[in-house]
């Protein structure tokens, strides 16, 4: 069997040691898997939903917010709304175009930053039934983490206009302490390296610069934290392109995708994507570029918009499998993507999402419907959804090959091995590595086994395509022979 390799379309279609198309798939262990449909979760938004987050209380009861530009939300499973919880005012809040909400909880609170432009939130699980500004005048900020027991900003604005490369913190175990000074409150400015474009927090802050990252370890009184300048040759141009699994921080760099695991930053997309991503990607509209880990698939994942996103929307998925080094492109719309975990819904509650148990859109036992459940998904259209549909149709090429130097040769038969749902096969052909490549008609499998060819050329690459409720897609045997030099 010729097993499907990784995805490289950075390197040659001819001779390519993997598969130059992986399309709607997520890279396995022994091929390649399905990636699901997403489906709407929520009613809608007033705007675009510019940030979504999940938090627990200490009972487990599950708390799913979302904000857009003007208004934050919480979903209410029995009536699929998102309702309106943002602070008084109209409008409550004004984010422009780049801005979007990042949040954190600390303890039995969840903190959301909204740029430069708004003051910190602050709701009290169990407590509150809208946000209220944080107390204790901290900045308003771009950027938000929670690092050991201390609330950290970064990109900052203290009432004096934006501070790019400053970072602050806030007292210890204290949400409302920001006295510089007072119990262990401080800032830092990281003035040589651009502007901050991320915060990873956990047991010390990783801060991703534009030209640089550091690292930030608490060490106590007097000094608090000691800042270590960890990478000066590499940094994060894109806000957006962040996202972590622990302590491993994925990032867009100026020279490609990158993997920071507190002590240096990997490339993982060198010689593999970062050319494909480059010329793929529309960065007339980087802001719309968002990032998230799916720890349940071990995948992080971008979307961006592409270059036939006319609107900018975004309409890829680039997907990178951290435990097997191994990447994959999803085409499906999205203005945000996130994990976050399923409010619960009772038989009642369904009657929102459809008037009849066949009209749901996802199975009645699916994690989607049980409160408290992991699943990763986003918003689109103004809401939330779910990536918890059918499969998405697949497609994966393989690279081309010569049967023999100089020589045509004709494929006749093509074994395809695969688990669930239907394949079609196709074979593409040219006699010169400056032809352009000529499909056959896609030929379903037959009842012995195989799909039946003749396909003759100098070069030959074969295409699976498959549909229905696939699960796994392994590979291939080929049939050919050697016909001439013609």
């Amino acid at each position: 069997m010729i097993n499907f390799g990784e995805w490289l379309p950075d390197q040659p279609d001819h001779m390519n040691p993997g598969v130059v198309t992986a399309t709607n798939v997520i890279p396995s262990a022994s091929g390649y898997k399905p990636f699901p449909q997403l489906i709407t979760y929520s009613n809608a938004a007033t705007a675009t939903i510019r940030g979504i987050f999940a938090a627990k209380d200490n009972d487990g009861n599950v708390s799913l917010f979302a904000g857009d530009g003007g208004k934050l939300y919480k979903f209410t499973p029995s009536s699929s709304n998102l309702t309106d919880v943002s602070k008084s005012g109209t409008p409550a809040y004004d984010l422009p175009g780049a801005e979007r909400w990042r949040f954190v909880q600390f303890g039995e609170y969840v903190i959301a930053a909204g740029g430069t432009g708004e003051e910190l939130q602050k709701w009290q699980l169990g407590t509150d039934t809208a946000f209220a500004n944080l107390a204790g005048s901290p900045p308003k900020a771009d950027f938000i983490a929670v690092v050991r027991d201390f609330v950290w900003v970064g990109n900052i604005d203290e009432g004096s206009g934006r501070v790019p490369f400053r970072v602050r913190w806030s007292g210890f175990n204290d949400i409302d302490g920001w006295t510089t000074g007072t119990d262990q409150s401080d800032f830092q400015d990281l003035p040589d390296s651009g502007a901050v474009t991320g915060l990873v927090g956990g047991e010390y802050c990783t801060i991703l610069c534009e030209r640089a990252i550091f690292r930030a370890t608490y060490t106590g009184p007097p000094l608090i934290w000691q800042f270590d300048r960890v990478e000066s040759q590499v940094g994060c141009r894109l806000p957006g392109s962040v996202c972590n699994y622990g302590s491993l921080t994925f990032f867009l760099s100026d020279n490609g995708f990158h993997a920071f695991d507190g002590q240096k930053a990997t490339p993982i997309g060198n010689e593999k994507v970062d050319k494909f991503f480059e010329k793929d990607f529309n960065s007339n509209y980087k802001d719309n570029v968002s990032a998230a880990v799916d720890p349940l698939n071990q995948i992080a994942v971008w979307s961006y918009p592409s270059t036939s996103s006319a609107t900018g929307d975004c309409d890829r998925l680039l997907i990178y499998n951290y435990a097997l080094n191994r990447w994959s492109l999803v085409n499906t719309n999205t203005n945000y993507i996130a994990p976050f975990f399923s409010g619960g819904y009772t038989l009642d509650d369904l009657d929102n999402l459809s008037a009849t148990l066949d009209g749901l859109s996802t199975v009645l036992d699916s994690q989607l419907f049980r409160g408290g459940e992991y699943f990763f998904g986003g918003s689109i259209d103004k809401k939330l959804a779910t990536f918890t549909g059918d499969p998405l149709a697949a497609t994966i090429e393989t690279g081309e090959v010569g049967i023999a130097t100089g020589m045509h040769g004709i494929v006749t038969r093509i074994y395809p091995y695969f688990e669930g749902g239907s394949v079609t096969m196709e074979v593409g052909t040219r006699n010169t590595p400056t032809s352009a490549v000529t499909f056959t008609s896609p030929v379903a499998m037959n009842v012995d086994g195989f799909c039946p060819f003749r396909a003759q050329g100098r070069y030959h690459r074969t295409r699976m395509n498959l549909t229905g409720n696939w699960s796994n897609a392994q590979g291939l045997d080929v049939d050919a022979r050697q016909v001439g030099r013609r």
